[in-house]
């Protein structure tokens, strides 16, 4: 069946092609009346905008860029980012726009991959995630005029916009709770120790640990399942051992709960436990979860629509999207 064209459009109307142009893109020089008979002539005729013309026209190439230097086990594994994603393609199936996701092995391919899709036009825009303490990529995105939105700590994003949450009062609450229920030795199972959002939370666990003359220690992870179920039987060995546990993500403490019913642990009889993120997997576990919980699908979406917002001409802002909220479920209990 061939395609419907702004020509036959015209032709049904009784109106000129540039008429047909302005109603279906909606601009002004065209009468609304003139308008509603062409959006009802086509949608009749079930035409659909020519994806290329339009882009050619633009000068946009109508797709935005998401680069994961993460290893694809920790994605399939990990909930958070399939909720970010889809959080993200909400927006933009909106307006038929495309996501470019590319996922690479380290900073350098993402940096590779930036500036691959500059040169080409590949992309709009981008999304950066992850962000680093200096991080390298932001005077890489400036030099390259890419706009981009960072996901992530002002304190993180030099100026560039940014969406984020926050990580400082949301760790300030987790252990100012296992503090109320007795807890006095505490561990937490964290990410990577390079990436900013877990040094933000290094420094938040510390302050608020000091505070509350808390015993804490902390043990650094890549995310993973494999390596949050090996930091929970060292926290474990410690002498003395925590009483309570906090997991910087959901992934690491269901394989911690599994470990310590493996050791004959009862939780949270012998020991409570915090995750973060609060996918469903905190809410099927027995038992369920106590955790830190945010929109992560709203949080996709809003960081698009600042994207969006920096196409427009939208001065850098950061824009503050939730601070994470303490849900308390069956892992909590007094020491």
């Amino acid at each position: 069946m061939s395609r419907v064209t702004i020509k036959e459009i015209a032709r049904r109307c009784g109106v000129s092609q540039g008429a047909v142009s302005y109603a279906l893109n909606n601009q002004p020089g065209v009468s609304e009346a003139t308008r509603a008979r062409v959006l009802k002539v086509a949608a009749e005729m079930e035409w659909v905008p020519n994806r290329a013309a339009r882009q050619l026209s633009a000068a946009r190439s109508e797709t935005f860029g998401l680069v994961l230097a993460r290893s694809a086990q920790t994605l399939i594994e990990e909930p958070y980012f399939m909720g970010f994603v889809g959080g993200v393609e909400s927006v933009l199936a909106e307006k038929s726009f495309a996501l470019a996701l590319q996922v690479v092995a380290d900073l350098d391919a993402e940096v590779a991959t930036y500036r691959k899709w500059a040169a080409e036009r590949r992309v709009d825009g981008v999304i950066v995630v992850d962000l680093r303490v200096a991080d390298p990529r932001i005077p890489v995105l400036r030099k390259l005029g890419l706009p981009a939105v960072l996901v992530g700590d002002p304190a993180l994003a030099d100026g560039m916009p940014c969406v984020w949450t926050d990580g400082a009062a949301a760790m300030t609450a987790a252990l100012d709770h296992v503090e109320s229920l007795g807890h006095r030795v505490v561990a937490r199972i964290a990410g990577p120790p390079e990436f900013g959002d877990v040094w933000i939370r290094d420094q938040a666990y510390d302050v608020a640990a000091r505070r509350l003359a808390l015993t804490a220690m902390v043990h650094h992870t890549d995310y993973s399942a494999t390596q949050g179920a090996d930091a929970t039987r060292d926290v474990l060995a410690a002498i003395p051992r925590p009483t309570a546990i906090i997991y910087d993500n959901d992934l690491m403490a269901v394989a911690g709960l599994a470990v310590i019913q493996a050791l004959g642990l009862r939780i949270p009889d012998d020991i409570t436990l915090v995750a973060w993120d609060d996918s469903p997997l905190c809410r099927i576990t027995h038992p369920t979860l106590t955790a830190l919980s945010h929109n992560v699908v709203g949080y996709g979406a809003e960081v698009m629509h600042r994207l969006l917002d920096v196409l427009a001409g939208a001065p850098p802002q950061a824009h503050l999207y939730s601070t994470p909220l303490l849900l308390i479920r069956e892992s909590s209990a007094p020491r």
